[in-house]
């Protein structure tokens, strides 16, 4: 008997666990299912149940379920039964038809009852408010039903029938309103509308949004608005606040917002996952499991065009100048908040944890484009070097050797672990210079970054960097980011706004932009024109100086702002028209190649740039592949206070340029550390990226509307420093000899000319003085050998010019 019953408990439980099984996977499979066709399953009931209604109530139908329809609908809302079949065939056609009016589930629900409570207490109290128990009322069913009877009821008990009536009125309308998604205010511009429509005078188009997504519209640009006009002085400009980041603050993916998309879409087995699933928790992550791989790959959102500036277009000299349309830059990857390969990396670091005995655990991950951060949080009384310790353990449990840990997390209690991601996405400019972030602000010197590892859009002002330093090893995404900066620079702003000198002693990197409006000067490829340019922006900058001074101004925005308003007025007699100072940005994309031609005088110009310039309006960006300490001295450190560090090839290359490690573990192709300026630990970004026929067609589109303007004197060459013999006379060859000695050789002695030349001291140090006031050689440094300025490809040049050819 005892074996009988444990025969029975087991087989119980046997089939307990089978029915749980079976309801617990419809249920997964429910929740996995499209929301499309979630909602197409809701309409469709929808219409059942009107079907049904329609036929108890409107046909008679036989049977014990039409006799409970007609009873329980008849009960419910009385005389009205015959409108249910109608109101429910109305929401039905709503949900399949036009989503989009919906809006959310509980914006329905209310709405839909407040009408329903409204319209049934009416139509009771106009029936005199009959009450169960009492014929000589009359029946419920004649009146408004039991819903009807309790609301009107309640009402005309507390507050009287006269005061009721007016109160199930505004209820009823404040459910239309409800439902239909319209604020009070926009009432009268829904009426204008339909008369319109209805006389002919508009026509309403088909993918016309609905007034509800218009009204929350325009309660977003009024807000904006307000914001807006916060942010300007009494004139109308934009103020400048203390302790501003270069960083714009703005979110495209919020906590919420991903918890939101991760609860009405699943991710895919091989991480092709949909946008918006939310990453995995402790013990959870292993529990849950994942959908299957959906046939096709998801496609990228759908991006509203860049807006026009269109009060900053117009040009001086009456002419008219349009910014690129924003759908030239093509979108990019879908951004995928969590896969299966991000939730196999917990479980490979919690196993870590529990083999070496550490109180930690997995909290939770964000999935940025290239790298997975995943917070680990420790146990009472756990150090934090117990972690730090596991790099290279960790390293092998997730087969990676570019893993990076932070200790803490900025802002949160937690260390970090950085992984890279088996399949990356792309991040476009596009898709950064687009997103709200970018849109919000007008500055003409905002660029587009990328991506950092929560998947959100990084924007920076370069005007308030105010100088960059980029640095990063062959591959690791360098030249992709200055095409990134200076197509953001194209995309925003015109020629009388932003003004830019590129410097490519390459020859290859920058030629698509050769012939842009907002050129200065032609691209210089040769590292000596490089030098005298530099010189220039320091006479410019200079300059600007003069006339802030002159006219009592601290920041080229406010003297600007005074010329635009005619506050600021030449001296009497003079014949100057003043004009404003437009934004000067210096891009500069091999520096390793000006510090080898004229080391001295390119330190000279950039220290006395970065020291003074940014009141100026005048950025510098330096970028180098070789980060080393003849390059990056220490005053150009100390003066560029904003870095970007790409993958680099030593510890040493990533302590000059961020003063700390870390650049030397990035993966390349764009993984980049983000050092602005005033903070304290760097930023992960992964670099936008834009196409060369994308940057055709911008600066196809700039040439178009505009022909440069150049300076001449940019790249003039400045007189003697000293005053030198010049005089060659009839040593004309014995200069030549000299010059291409020390060309071929690059090798600058005085002594050197005495030997090979059979000249005496006298004659070898006038001829090095000649050579140094032609601009072959540095000036003298002692004993040491002079610098060699020219390099042997333009040797034939200097000798044509030498000889006046």
């Amino acid at each position: 008997m005892l074996y009988l019953g444990r025969g029975f408990v087991k087989c119980w439980i046997g089939i307990a666990h089978l029915l749980g099984s079976v309801v617990r996977g419809v249920g997964h499979g429910a929740r996995d299912l499209d929301p499309a066709h979630r909602r197409d399953g809701a309409g469709l009931t929808l219409i059942g149940l009107a079907v049904v209604v329609a036929a108890a109530l409107w046909w008679e139908l036989p049977g014990a379920v039409g006799n409970a329809v007609r009873t329980v609908v008849g009960g419910s809302v009385g005389m009205l039964g015959w409108a249910v079949p109608l109101m429910l065939l109305f929401i039905a056609l709503r949900t399949l038809r036009h989503p989009d009016r919906n809006g959310p589930a509980g914006r329905q629900v209310i709405g839909w009852t407040a009408i329903s409570l409204g319209v049934l207490g009416l139509v009771h109290i106009a029936n005199g408010i009959p009450r169960p128990g009492n014929p000589a009322d009359g029946s419920l069913q004649d009146a408004g039903g039991a819903i009807g009877y309790v609301v009107s009821s309640l009402l005309s008990d507390l507050l009287t029938q006269y005061v009721a009536a007016p109160l199930l009125v505004l209820l009823s309308i404040f459910g239309a309103l409800v439902v239909t998604g319209t604020p009070i205010y926009a009432v009268p511009l829904r009426v204008r509308a339909a008369f319109d429509v209805l006389l002919g005078r508009t026509e309403l188009p088909s993918d016309a949004p609905s007034v509800a997504a218009a009204a929350d519209e325009t309660v977003r640009l009024t807000r904006k608005e307000r914001r807006a006009k916060a942010a300007l002085d009494e004139d109308g400009e934009p103020t400048v606040k203390p302790y501003d980041s270069p960083v714009l603050e703005g979110r495209e993916i919020s906590k919420r917002g991903r918890k939101k998309a991760a609860e009405e879409e699943p991710y895919d087995v091989d991480g092709d996952a949909a946008a918006g699933a939310p990453p995995a928790y402790g013990a959870v992550a292993a529990a849950m499991k994942p959908a299957a791989q959906p046939e096709s790959a998801p496609e990228p959102p759908p991006h509203t065009p860049l807006p026009q500036r269109v009060e900053q277009l117009s040009l001086s000299g009456d002419i008219t100048y349009t910014l690129p349309d924003g759908q030239i830059l093509k979108p990019g990857s879908v951004h995928k908040a969590r896969t299966k390969a991000s939730d196999a990396v917990v479980d490979r670091l919690t196993e870590v944890f529990d083999q070496f005995g550490i109180d930690a655990q997995v909290t939770g991950y964000t999935r940025g484009p290239t790298v997975t951060r995943y917070e680990v949080e420790l146990g009472s009384a756990v150090k934090v070097e117990k972690v730090t310790a596991l790099s290279k353990n960790i390293a092998y449990a997730v087969a990676s050797a570019d893993v990076r840990i932070l200790s803490p997390i900025p802002g949160k209690s937690a260390i970090g672990i950085e992984i890279p991601n088996t399949d990356k996405e792309i991040v476009s400019l596009g898709d950064v210079i687009r997103s709200a972030t970018a849109r919000n602000d007008h500055h003409p010197m905002i660029a587009g970054l990328g991506k950092d590892v929560e998947g959100g859009f990084v924007v920076a002002n370069m005007a308030k960097m105010p100088h960059l330093l980029v640095a990063g090893a062959t591959g690791s995404g360098k030249s992709s980011f200055v095409n990134s900066l200076i197509t953001s620079v194209l995309m925003r702003s015109t020629p009388d706004e932003v003004r830019m000198v590129l410097v490519d002693p390459k020859r290859v990197e920058l030629n698509n932009y050769e012939g842009i409006p907002h050129l200065i000067t032609p691209i210089i490829t040769n590292a000596k024109k490089a030098a005298e340019a530099l010189q220039w922006v320091v006479r410019e900058m200079d300059m600007r100086y003069d006339d802030l001074a002159a006219f009592g101004f601290r920041h080229v925005d406010d003297f600007n702002k005074a010329v635009r308003s005619g506050k600021v007025k030449p001296p009497p007699g003079s014949e100057r028209v003043l004009s404003p100072y437009p934004y000067l940005l210096v891009i500069v994309d091999e520096l390793a190649d000006l510090m080898m031609v004229a080391p001295r005088d390119v330190e000279d110009s950039i220290v006395r740039i970065t020291q003074l310039a940014r009141a100026a309006g005048i950025h510098l960006v330096l970028a180098t592949q070789r980060p080393s300490v003849d390059v990056v001295t220490g005053l150009i450190k100390a003066n560029v206070p904003s870095r970007l560090a790409f993958a680099t090839s030593s510890l040493a290359d990533s302590r000059v340029i961020l003063d700390q490690p870390g650049a030397e573990k990035l993966v390349g192709q764009g993984d980049g550390l983000f050092l602005p300026m005033g903070a304290s630990k760097p930023m992960r970004i992964q670099g936008s990226w834009v196409t060369e026929s994308e940057i055709r067609a911008v600066v196809e589109h700039c040439k178009e509307q505009l022909q440069p303007t150049y300076r001449e004197d940019v790249t003039a060459v400045a007189g003697p420093s000293k005053d030198l013999d010049d005089e060659i006379g009839d040593d004309m060859d014995l200069v030549v000899q000299a010059a291409e000695l020390i060309v071929s050789t690059q090798f600058g002695s005085t002594s050197m000319l005495q030997r090979k030349l059979r000249v005496g001291f006298a004659k070898a140090g006038r001829l090095m003085d000649i050579l140094e006031s032609r601009g072959v050689v540095g000036p003298s440094e002692g004993s040491k050998a002079r610098d060699v300025l020219v390099k042997p490809d333009d040797l034939e040049d200097f000798i044509a010019t030498l000889r006046g050819e």
